[in-house]
């Protein structure tokens, strides 16, 4: 394992930020930490850099104990959501300002430079100053500065929250790409559970400073360990008293096996989907549908419709108080 975080606590005076948290994090991988705002994401992987002690526990990277080695010590690239550029330097010279102050050759610090920003696509913006980039070339630029100095774990603290959704979409693709050629061992933080799902090899759901569960998107999402990971996880609805997923909902004009009767209260289309929005007794719940099952039923509102989870679903039981 490149990472292993062992019984780790941590509190903040009378605050419990992180409460017995244990992960592993393989070598090579690209690892999310997913959760929401206040749940330990971040102090986790300030921990893992460095940055801040844990009160209790270890911290084990590439199998040497670094629970209490300074960040410079530890071989970690870290990558801030503000960038934390030098903004009197150039593209290049923040780039290699690592290599420079470990006294690395000029003609070494050149190449590897060069090579980076290549690899970040900015090879042209050498010579421009921070100020001149967007939000996403600033970002790529911090990462090829993290991977300069080639370290064995690099950790990314929600690197694209401050961009537009659009940018994020983008960022996010080119994470998956460079992580797939570079292959350092990659920890990420997040809120954003579609980012989490589309760019980590695992994801690591964190809330209340708990480890909630561990597993690769596709377990996370298809096999949610209790209520609150599959509400966190995408989208939810409820139906006779089970969480299911709304894609996973069937519609039809009469009785079914296992259905129930439902009043259409309204149909909004989203694009190529369709959200169905019903009520079931006094139960809201709502469905995504394709244009073709609005078509075929000619879905309105008031109409009364029978809806059932579909053969491929897994609800889940919704927790009691």
């Amino acid at each position: 394992m490149a990472i292993e975080v062992r019984n780790v606590n941590k509190s903040f005076g009378t605050t419990r930020v992180l409460d017995d948290v244990s992960i592993d994090v393989a070598s090579g991988s690209l690892t999310a930490l997913l959760g929401p705002s206040g749940g330990g994401k971040s102090t986790l992987l300030r921990v893992i850099a460095g940055l801040e002690t844990p009160d209790t526990g270890t911290v084990v990277i590439s199998g040497a104990d670094a629970t209490h080695l300074p960040p410079q010590r530890r071989n970690v690239g870290f990558v801030f959501q503000h960038y934390a550029a030098f903004k009197h330097m150039t593209v290049f010279r923040n780039v290699a300002f690592g290599l420079e102050i470990r006294k690395r050759p000029k003609d070494e610090i050149r190449s590897r430079v060069t090579d980076l920003l290549k690899l970040v696509h900015l090879e042209s913006f050498a010579d421009r100053y921070p100020a001149q980039l967007s939000g996403g070339q600033r970002q790529r630029m911090a990462l090829a500065r993290a991977l300069a100095v080639e370290p064995q774990v690099l950790l990314l603290d929600e690197p694209f929250g401050a961009l537009d959704a659009q940018v994020r979409k983008e960022l996010r693709t080119w994470l998956r790409r460079l992580h797939d050629e570079v292959h350092v061992t990659t920890v990420f933080v997040t809120h954003d559970q579609e980012e989490a799902i589309e760019v980590a090899d695992t994801i690591v759901v964190l809330a209340d400073g708990q480890v909630k569960q561990v597993g690769s998107p596709a377990d996370v999402y298809d096999h949610p360990a209790d209520p609150f990971v599959m509400r966190f996880l995408g989208p939810v609805t409820e139906l006779d008293g089970h969480l299911v997923r709304p894609h996973d909902i069937d519609l039809g004009a009469g009785p079914v096996d296992g259905g129930v009767p439902a009043t259409v209260t309204r149909v909004v289309r989203l694009g190529f989907e369709i959200r169905v929005e019903l009520l079931i007794g006094e139960q809201e719940a709502w469905a995504q549908v394709t244009r073709g099952t609005v078509e075929d039923l000619d879905l309105h509102p008031g109409q009364t419709v029978h809806v059932r989870p579909s053969p491929a679903a897994r609800p889940l039981a919704v927790s009691t108080p």
